[in-house]
């Protein structure tokens, strides 16, 4: 059984890297090549639509919603179709690990949607970046200790 505060602090953790994943893609958008464009917007309005749910997750948990930032740092300059693609993947992969998170903090329906968004973004990181890894959304926490809340 899930502390409704840890559930309430990984909702807003997911919401925090839907937030950024949008503002991410956006990125990816206007610098990735054609043949990518319509994966890219296929993701940016995945990460729209997670960021919806979550916002009313956390009202339902009694929650107030944080707002997004005007904008984030991007972890590279994203020059190129190249570097958008790896910038895709990586926002994948943070936003995978903070699943992994909400994953672990809740039960019932909400544990159910997370984990099926953990798999999502695992798959769209694999396929942005041409491989999958063991455990989608742990990546992050071999290099680093803490959170695997975005930094972008």
């Amino acid at each position: 059984m899930s502390d409704s505060k840890d559930e309430l602090r990984a909702v807003q953790a997911a919401l925090g890297a839907e937030h950024a994943a949008v503002y991410g893609f956006g990125v990816v958008g206007g610098r990735i090549g054609e043949a990518r464009r319509a994966e890219a917007r296929t993701a940016y309005d995945a990460h729209r639509a997670r960021r919806d749910e979550l916002q009313r997750a956390v009202r339902d948990l009694g929650g107030e919603p944080e707002a997004s930032a005007a904008a984030y740092a991007l972890p590279f300059a994203v020059p190129d179709s190249a570097a958008a693609a790896r910038l895709a993947a990586q926002l994948e992969e943070r936003v995978a690990g903070v699943y992994s998170d909400l994953v672990r903090a809740s039960t019932g329906a909400r544990r159910g949607r997370a984990a099926e968004a953990l798999r999502e973004a695992a798959v769209r990181a694999a396929r942005w970046r041409g491989g999958s890894v063991a455990f989608p959304g742990l990546a992050e926490r071999a290099a680093t200790p803490g959170s695997s809340a975005p930094k972008a």
